[in-house]
């Protein structure tokens, strides 16, 4: 009896880390159908309205290790509910605001959004048996997954009717609002508490290196010279950061443990999933959106065909990050994921090949969907196994930033083919264009795979 109402109460705790991150996936997902629109009301330039979302990136970059380190120092359970009181907080603020600088603070205030994940598998990590910490990961990104899905459309649907952006918005405040006095409900805290203090240097050095570089990766297909200086900056302050680490007693990441073959192929795993991931997305969207008239491809599509066109990517993530456990308890965590990234890789160059039919497009985007679901994952699952368990935060955290990154990367990379090869005068890119865009994705997917191969990894016993 007392084993049946133990799992029922580890069900209900898996559950309302569920909610907390369908709401990440819906504050994420809402607000860029959203953009135009909430430009127009607030009477925001296109560049400015760049800073939406990049500041909640920047504070993301920050927030994550500082989180997850703290995490590991004073519960994770703590950061949990001040990650979501400052999400809560954020949210409303956007709702609110009667200007820029008050839309961006609110925005800022959302980065911790990206900490939840971590802090959350940190704490099934260690309450929970192998096998049910697996299952319970899986569900989690699964719902992120599926609330990022929920987010876009339902949003995009709620603003038809509503008419108001930032009314509009109200609806993901007060999914936020709802889950700080929810996270006081039946959360238990961590066990397994580190030792030592936090690093306080690290984390500005990691901090200030991660601002730097993101910044000088937006800035290069608009302000070329500065964005590459920063860019550089970034970069040095990353050797920095390394040296630093390696000096210090008690570092914010114990870097000469993650280096070895049984974790760094996952970390390099996990950059490349940014790029492609990422980096696909707006290439897909304007690729779609061209007119084939007069740019020779694409189908001219509205924002919500664009939308529905990627609707069964989206449903196959979900499913496919849901099974993540299923299937890589049959076959082992390495092999699915090898196999999910040489399914994305195939399925990048057969869109290559074959893309002048709507048909074709909408065919490969359910293998590629399933793959990116699984790898989604696994790819967490795998990294915090190799973590000492007092040290599950930041190591995820790192994991975060790391997919984040290459998603900046992408972002600059991808604008840059796209910019460079376009129809004569115009700024229209070229059919070649968006091909190289969707072979880069494919090699890099098997380079990601190959590195799968490289790594050594023992499964942990259930």
């Amino acid at each position: 009896m007392t084993a049946v109402l133990d799992k029922q109460k580890v069900s209900a705790v898996v559950g309302l880390l569920v909610l907390f991150e369908i709401t990440s996936g819906f504050i994420q997902g809402g607000v860029a159908p959203l953009l135009p629109d909430l430009g127009t009301e607030m009477n925001i330039s296109d560049a400015n309205l760049n800073w939406v979302i990049s500041v909640q990136l920047l504070t993301a970059a920050v927030s994550v290790p500082a989180f997850g380190r703290l995490g590991d120092l004073y519960g994770h359970r703590r950061m949990l509910r001040i990650a979501l009181a400052c999400v809560a907080v954020g949210s409303i603020l956007v709702v609110i605001a009667p200007n820029l600088p008050v839309l961006l603070a609110g925005r800022a205030l959302l980065g911790p959004l990206a900490a939840l994940l971590p802090l959350e598998i940190a704490l099934v990590r260690d309450r929970l048996p192998v096998e049910l910490a697996r299952r319970a990961i899986a569900r989690l990104v699964g719902a992120l997954t599926l609330g990022g899905l929920l987010g876009g459309v339902i949003t995009a649907g709620l603003y038809q009717v509503i008419g108001d952006a930032r009314l509009t918005l109200l609806v993901p405040a007060v999914l936020a609002v709802i889950c700080v006095p929810v996270s006081f409900l039946a959360v238990p805290e961590t066990s397994q508490l580190a030792s030592g203090k936090l690093d306080l240097p690290g984390v500005a050095l990691l901090s200030v290196s991660m601002v730097t570089l993101l910044s000088g990766i937006s800035l290069l297909s608009s302000v070329a010279l500065v964005g590459a200086a920063l860019v550089v900056a970034g970069v040095a302050g990353f050797a920095g950061w390394i040296v630093l680490e390696l000096r210090t007693a008690e570092p914010l990441v114990d870097l000469r443990a993650l280096a070895g073959r049984h974790v760094a192929p996952f970390f390099l795993c996990s950059f490349v999933f940014g790029i492609v991931y990422f980096g696909s997305q707006a290439p897909d969207a304007t690729f779609l959106a061209a007119d084939r008239a007069d740019a020779g491809y694409g189908f001219g599509f509205t924002a919500l065909q664009i939308s529905l066109t990627a609707l069964p990517a989206a449903v196959a993530a979900v499913i496919g990050s849901t099974l993540t456990a299923v299937i890589a308890g049959r076959f082992g965590y390495r092999p699915t994921l090898i196999t999910a990234f040489l399914t994305i890789a195939v399925t990048f160059l057969a869109q290559a090949l074959f893309h002048d039919q709507l048909w074709q497009l909408l065919l490969f985007k359910i293998p590629v969907g399933l793959a990116a679901g699984v790898a989604l994952g696994a790819m967490p699952t795998v990294i915090a196994e190799t973590a000492d368990a007092s040290r599950t935060g930041i190591t995820t955290a790192l994991y975060n930033n790391v997919k984040t990154l290459g998603g900046a990367v992408a972002g600059a990379v991808v604008a840059a083919i796209l910019a460079a090869l376009v129809t004569g005068s115009e700024s229209t890119p070229t059919e070649t264009a968006y091909v190289l865009v969707w072979l880069m994705c494919a090699v890099l997917c098997v380079g990601a795979a190959a590195a799968a191969v490289f790594a050594r990894r023992t499964e942990t016993a259930a």
